[in-house]
């Protein structure tokens, strides 16, 4: 009978078989997103180095600074020594500086800017004064002067009054500026990074090239959104240090609670960014969605100013945009102290436009 012959048995032992975890793809991925960032110079200036030049800037312009001196031009005449006594004499002469003046230079120098009132008294002892009710400063001074020019003829305040200036840390207008800057900031790193880049793989082909590897699409596109808390990290440390050092800006809250708060607003707005560009061809298309999404909240949202001051019927509108939630919530724990549980609103609509923003991104995304 014919015996079978048995295969030789190798003296070597068979290597495992590896396999890929889960978020293996996804760490590749977050990974090479990384390098190509600090490959780009321009990433590094608009995200790191722009946010502290502007609030330099805006800082130093809104600084505590002594009351201006507001400048006054009298026409001379029989009463032009009389007032310009008046107002020497009052409690606020130095916020004045009053020239006398024939009628057509002290008009000539009204209408060119140069002076913010013109004052004059006529033969039965009443006030003239000349202003511009457009102009901010000329209204303020019509105020300040017909006070002066009274209290200094005799006129008796009913209740004293007295003022105290706000500039302690807290109750500045860059202590309410740098959570808006954070906020602004995280909104278009997010948004412009995430989109160009995105739009900019579309035009070189490099996204069909993704799609013919074994890579899940959920993974790519999260490693997209989740790149920016990397980034966020560095955004909210250096601003805050920033704040914190140049301009003595309290911090009442955790810092992990801002971390946390900024690490939603980033996938949020990651998300959103995601959603702009799933379907643009080109760069110009992508600039043009991303400005339609971004410029209402850059209006509304109280990056710079409150949005309380628009209209009533708005404000559940306003509150209920991303940039809007990340703001206060920013706010609320960097100026008060606020805990993390009081933010449950507010993280749950950062969360909601983060999430339904990715979901519909996954959906309608163009790899080609």
């Amino acid at each position: 009978m014919a015996t079978l012959e048995q295969p030789p048995v190798s003296s070597e032992p068979q290597q495992a078989v590896q396999t890929n975890g889960r978020w293996i793809g996804y760490a590749r991925l977050l990974q090479m997103r990384m390098l190509e960032l600090w490959r780009e110079p321009e990433v590094i200036f608009w995200v790191f180095v722009f946010p502290l030049l502007l609030a330099l800037g805006l800082g130093i312009a809104f600084r505590s600074k002594p009351a201006d001196i507001t400048p006054v031009a009298i026409i001379e005449g029989p009463k032009a020594q009389e007032v310009l006594n008046l107002l020497q004499r009052s409690p606020d002469h130095a916020s004045f500086q009053p020239d006398i003046l024939s009628a057509p230079a002290a008009l000539d120098g009204f209408r060119f800017g140069k002076y913010a009132l013109v004052v004059s008294m006529d033969d039965s002892g009443g006030l003239q004064l000349r202003y511009d009710p457009a102009r901010p400063e000329s209204v303020l001074a019509r105020a300040q002067v017909e006070d002066a020019i009274e209290t200094a003829a005799g006129r008796k305040n009913p209740i004293s009054a007295q003022s105290r200036a706000s500039s302690e840390p807290g109750a500045r207008y860059i202590d309410f500026l740098i959570p808006g800057l954070l906020g602004m900031n995280l909104m278009n790193s997010g948004m412009w990074g995430i989109g160009f880049a995105l739009v900019e793989m579309r035009q070189r082909k490099l996204l069909k090239r993704f799609v013919a590897t074994p890579m899940r699409r959920s993974d790519f596109l999260l490693a997209l959104a989740s790149s920016r808390l990397v980034l966020m990290i560095i955004e909210v440390g250096l601003l805050l240090v920033f704040g914190v050092i140049v301009f003595h800006v309290r911090v009442e809250g955790s810092i992990l609670s801002i971390l946390l708060i900024g690490a939603l607003g980033a996938v949020s707005f990651g998300g959103v960014g995601l959603l702009t560009a799933s379907r643009a061809q080109k760069i110009e298309s992508v600039s043009g969605l991303i400005n339609v999404v971004m410029m209402p909240m850059w209006i509304f949202s109280g990056v710079f100013f409150s949005y309380e001051r628009f209209p009533k019927m708005f404000l559940p509108a306003i509150r209920a945009l991303p940039l809007t939630a990340l703001n206060d919530a920013l706010r609320a724990v960097i100026l008060q102290g606020a805990p993390l549980s009081a933010q449950l609103g507010r993280i749950a609509v950062m969360a909601i436009w983060g999430g339904v923003s990715f979901v519909l991104a996954l959906r309608w995304f163009r790899w080609s």
